[in-house]
């Protein structure tokens, strides 16, 4: 049985920087990766998938963040956008590039979802995640580097979000009424 106490906050805070090695690794179209959250993100479960392909136990993942696999070279705008997105009540459908424990990287086209209680709270959040075509990356990633050179321009994380939301909400609307509009439309037209 797999277990989904979260560990004590002292556990939660030793864990030793993840550095990206290049290597890029994928899976199956015919996996899913799932992870379940607390409220704050706390990771409360994560299937076989997500482990093998971030390289990493159960115990490693049950009770650290979710930006456990967070990659820096992912925009910080996304992230932004995904939980303004959850706190609205909504879900989103966004790429997102994860790092795995041993530095590699992996591309997966989510989709978040908040999780709510009986009383109607949000109890969590549950994420299954797909592998992305290459064809869909290749309309993702050139976007995605205009918001991280924009957030390099800028000398604090809160500047570096703003001035990058801004631009990804510029960028998106050549394309799309909307982040989730232009996913929409890379899904339709890229994910075969």
């Amino acid at each position: 049985m797999l277990e989904t106490t979260p560990r004590t906050a002292a556990r939660r805070g030793a864990r030793t920087p993840v550095r990206p090695t290049g290597e890029e690794r994928s899976f199956s179209a015919e996996e899913l990766i799932v992870s379940k959250t607390d409220p704050r993100g706390v990771i409360t479960y994560a299937n076989d998938v997500f482990l093998r392909v971030g390289a990493y136990s159960l115990d490693e993942v049950i009770g650290q963040p979710h930006n456990l696999i967070r990659h820096p070279d992912m925009p910080r705008a996304v992230f932004k956008l995904l939980w303004d997105t959850l706190a609205a009540g909504q879900e989103l459908f966004a790429y997102i590039n994860n790092l795995a424990a041993d530095g590699a990287n992996y591309w997966v086209l989510a989709h978040v979802t908040p999780s709510y209680g009986a009383g109607g709270s949000v109890v969590g959040y549950h994420s299954n995640r797909r592998r992305p075509s290459r064809r869909a990356l290749d309309r993702v990633r050139p976007l995605y580097e205009q918001l991280l050179a924009e957030e390099r321009r800028h000398p604090n994380a809160r500047a570096a979000v703003a001035a990058s939301s801004a631009l990804l909400d510029q960028l998106v609307r050549a394309h799309a009424a909307s982040y989730e509009d232009f996913v929409w439309t890379v899904i339709s037209e890229e994910e075969h």
